[in-house]
């Protein structure tokens, strides 16, 4: 008898912890190989472009850009757009993603406003036309037309590399431009570049 009591007892218990593991920290997965790593940590899976390389181009860009003079002396937060960086790498990089991160960046300070890039501006054209155009929404709460701030400026750029091998070492350089261009006279009024260097050895 006292052996059945103490079988009912751990199932009992048994049964409560499920419940309270399923009620306080649901666990949903499969192999149990997946782990959650620090994102500002230092990746040196390959030497291939990385989140590492990513970061610091953002972080040395935003910088060197809010302390120029065309930032730090303007009246107001000048109205910046960006424009495609063009990948002249082996490998493909997505540089859509640095140019974003680096927009996030200077918007944070608070010292530059952007407006929308070539690749946005169809979604912003369509939302004008149905806001304006559908008969949907009252006159006076609706976006108009022809209300649109061009930028001042635009931010343009590059990324290049050069790959070296020997037998046993791999050696990648990196360098990232990065252009600031008056819309209206065609002038560069700023420039700067991150370099990157990545050796391997087999």
């Amino acid at each position: 008898m006292f052996k059945r009591i103490l079988q009912s007892s751990a199932i009992i218990s048994s049964a409560a912890a499920l419940v309270g593991c399923s009620v306080n920290g649901p666990l949903v997965g499969g192999s149990g190989n997946v782990q959650y790593g620090d994102a500002q940590a230092v990746e040196t899976v390959t030497n291939e472009f990385g989140s590492t390389d990513l970061q610091s181009i953002a972080e040395a860009m935003s910088r060197s850009l809010l302390q120029s003079r065309v930032i730090a002396q303007a009246g107001k937060p000048p109205v910046v757009t960006l424009a495609e960086v063009k990948n002249k790498t082996s490998e493909y990089i997505d540089t859509r993603v640095i140019t974003e991160k680096i927009r996030t960046e200077l918007l944070k300070s608070g010292s530059v406003r952007f407006a929308v890039s070539t690749t946005e501006m169809q979604s912003q054209v369509d939302e004008l036309k149905r806001q304006s155009q559908s008969g949907l929404y009252r006159s006076n709460g609706s976006a108009k037309i022809g209300k649109m701030e061009g930028a001042k400026y635009r931010l343009e750029g590059s990324i290049s590399s050069i790959v070296k091998r020997s037998s046993n070492v791999k050696d990648v350089y990196y360098v990232f431009d990065l252009n600031l261009i008056n819309n209206e006279t065609g002038l560069m009024e700023w420039a700067d570049e991150k370099e990157i260097r990545k050796t391997s050895q087999r």
